[in-house]
């Protein structure tokens, strides 16, 4: 059901002992505006899970049109940091290039529910990256959103 729901595509990326580790989310979201803090979700049984269970900082990097094939890197790959695509960025968390922008979070929560995970960071740098239209994923597939003709 939730195929039906749009929504931004991002790339959630973590070091654990010197190796960095990502993976491909849709489910960021704002939590705070003061303090900025966001969460998102994750299987507790993802290759990724043990660096975001033991790592204080992460970074979230959010995707536009141009990033498709980033996005499907870390979604569907084992070879996600191979190439030069990244660079150790803050607290040596992992920074994708070329992305529309990206955030440093300190954790400060996990939450654990049977096999998943919410996690709430607060975010402690950040930088915009280029202009460019979001990517979505929407029903099983990447899209963008498009204007509708509306006046209040």
């Amino acid at each position: 059901m939730f195929r039906r729901h749009a929504a931004g595509v991002a790339i959630i990326t973590a070091n654990l002992d010197g190796k960095p580790f990502g993976f491909t989310a849709t489910s960021v979201a704002s939590l705070s505006a003061e303090p900025p803090r966001f969460t998102f979700n994750m299987a507790r049984s993802a290759s990724s899970w043990p660096a975001v269970a033991n790592s204080t900082y992460i970074g979230v990097h959010m995707l536009g049109l141009d990033n498709q094939e980033l996005a499907n890197r870390f979604a569907r790959t084992r070879d996600r940091f191979e190439g030069d695509h990244w660079e150790p960025g803050p607290f040596d968390v992992p920074i994708l290039k070329d992305v529309t922008g990206w955030l440093i979070g300190k954790i400060q929560m996990r939450l654990s529910f049977e096999n998943n995970a919410v996690v709430v960071v607060e975010v402690v740098e950040g930088q915009l990256g280029g202009d460019g239209t979001p990517l979505l994923y929407h029903d099983g597939a990447y899209s963008q959103p498009a204007p509708i003709d509306y006046e209040i």
